[in-house]
C-alpha cells in the first residue's frame, strides 16, 4: 500500500556512528471510491486551489473544502470510503519512495553525463563541449542513445529506504539515508517488507 507525504529536509542520528536520514511528513488523505484492482481515488489538501470541476468532485464525495486534490493510490485489502489509516507504518520496516528528482534545465555532457572537457590551461578551444558524436562513413549518422546534451532531472527515481521511526501522532516519518527531490516536494511511499516478515 501507498502513502502520500511530503520532503522536509535531511538531518542525522545522535547516536554514534550518526545515520544520515529524511524526514518526510505523510499527508492525511481521505478514501473517495475503492476500486477492485486494489487501487484508490484519495483527496488531499493542496494549495487554496479552487475551480468548479473540483468543487463537483468534493460534493459527489462528500469531502470538504480543505481536500481540493485527488489521486489514484495503491490501498490495503479491505480498505474503506473515509480516512486512511497510517498504523501500516509502525509495523514496516523497509519502504519505496518515488519522488520527481530536480529539475536542472537544458545541461551540457560534463554535468548530464559527467564527460571530463577538455584540458583547463595551455591554449585550447576545447573547453567544456563533447567532442565527436560519431564517423563519417560508418554509420554516417549518430547512434541512437548517444550521451548528449540536454534536459537533465525532473525525472521520477525511486529508492528503497529502511524506517528509522514513524511518529503517528504528528505524522513524521524517518527513513534511512536520502531521496530525490527539493524540500517540500511530495511524493509516494509504497510499504515493501512489514516486521513480521522474513
Amino acid at each position: 500500500m501507498e502513502f502520500l507525504v511530503e520532503k522536509i529536509g535531511m538531518s542525522r542520528t545522535v547516536e554514534v556512528p550518526s545515520v544520515p536520514v529524511t524526514l518526510l511528513r505523510v499527508h492525511e488523505v481521505k478514501v473517495c471510491e475503492v476500486r477492485e484492482d486494489g487501487k484508490a481515488l484519495v483527496a488531499y489538501s493542496s494549495s487554496k486551489k479552487m475551480n468548479k470541476a473540483i468543487a463537483g468532485q468534493q460534493a459527489k464525495f462528500n469531502v470538504s473544502e480543505d481536500f481540493n486534490k485527488f489521486m489514484t493510490i495503491e490501498v490495503a485489502e479491505g480498505t474503506e470510503v473515509g480516512d486512511l489509516s497510517t498504523a501500516p507504518l509502525s509495523e514496516a520496516t523497509l519502504v519505496r519512495a518515488s519522488f520527481t528528482t530536480k529539475g536542472r534545465g537544458f545541461s551540457g555532457g560534463m554535468k548530464r553525463h559527467n564527460f571530463g572537457g577538455g584540458p583547463g590551461s595551455h591554449g585550447h578551444r576545447f573547453g567544456r563541449r563533447i567532442g565527436s558524436i560519431g564517423n563519417a562513413e560508418w554509420p554516417g549518422r549518430v547512434q541512437k542513445g548517444k550521451k548528449m546534451p540536454g534536459q537533465y532531472g525532473n525525472t521520477k527515481n525511486s529508492v528503497k529506504n529502511d524506517i528509522v521511526s514513524f511518529d503517528a501522532e504528528n505524522g513524521i516519518l524517518v527513513l534511512k539515508g536520502s531521496v530525490s527531490g527539493h524540500n517540500g516536494a511530495k511524493g509516494l511511499v509504497r510499504i515493501v517488507k512489514w516486521v513480521t516478515q522474513y
